[in-house]
């Protein structure tokens, strides 16, 4: 799957908050009559959040993994009007303009390696993925993923990218080796590592990282005084991204060794 334009839509209805997340994300409905689960702008974790939220889904879908469509959303402050708890009207009302939102799935239920196993590409897929954008929260006690229609549907990447709450020494940090993949719900059925490998490489290509952040809007790129401009603070994400790309993949050693120590 080719990278797209990230579509823009319009708040038109809150509809109801979803508690289980620490941030609070909501359904909302849009101007395009479709229905999003809304990342809000003004949570704990702020833009950041979004940004890691946008890149490492459209890096995920550029890859083919099922992730759901990712768009950006504007959001009246007014809404808050309908909430009535107070807590989430501050929440609105603090992330009035631009935010983040995917596509909501109904009747999707939450993924239980018990009940549904992935198959051994699919699963190497998505642990290569994760270690490549060091996502800390696909474990078992917190999978990040649904069963919607019988397939698997990646979600909530807004811890990936950790590096960026700290830019000392970014660039060396980019090529970490990622040691918390150990703790991948998907690791034990990872059985297809080096085919992954491969297939991963040729998906996620420099062009493809490159599309992939241009696609951060100036609104999410705002309030960290380490970067005097919006195109300085998105080229920092780039060469990151660009310099993990590259061999060695050591990240990738590491989704090896700790596939190995399972067996």
């Amino acid at each position: 799957m080719d990278p797209q334009r990230l579509r823009t839509v319009v708040v038109t209805r809150y509809v109801t908050p979803l508690r289980e997340g620490g941030s609070v994300p909501a359904i909302v409905e849009a101007d395009d009559e479709g229905m999003y689960v809304i990342k809000w702008r003004g949570a704990g974790q702020g833009p950041k959040a979004l940004i890691a939220e946008l890149v490492a889904g459209e890096i995920g879908r550029a890859a083919g993994l099922p992730v759901p469509e990712i768009v950006l959303i504007e959001l009246d402050p007014d809404l808050a009007r309908t909430e009535p708890d107070v807590e989430i009207q501050d929440l609105i009302r603090a992330s009035a303009g631009l935010n983040v939102a995917l596509d909501y799935l109904p009747g999707a239920i939450t993924f239980d390696p018990v009940v549904f196993q992935p198959d051994a590409l699919l699963a190497s897929q998505i642990v290569w993925f994760d270690a490549f954008v060091t996502n800390v929260d696909r474990t078992a006690r917190n999978t990040n993923m649904l069963i919607w229609h019988r397939q698997l549907r990646l979600i909530d990447h807004g811890a990936a990218l950790y590096f960026h709450h700290s830019w000392a020494q970014y660039l060396e940090r980019s090529k970490d080796a990622f040691p918390m993949i150990r703790d991948h719900v998907l690791l034990p059925f990872a059985t297809a590592l080096d085919e992954a490998h491969e297939h991963m490489l040729a998906r996620i290509t420099p062009d493809v990282i490159r599309h992939i952040v241009a696609l951060i809007p100036d609104a999410l790129l705002r309030g960290d005084a380490t970067f005097s401009s919006a195109a300085e603070y998105r080229s920092a994400y780039a060469e990151y991204l660009l310099r993990r790309l590259e061999s060695p993949h050591l990240f990738f050693t590491e989704v090896k060794r700790a596939r190995s120590v399972l067996v």
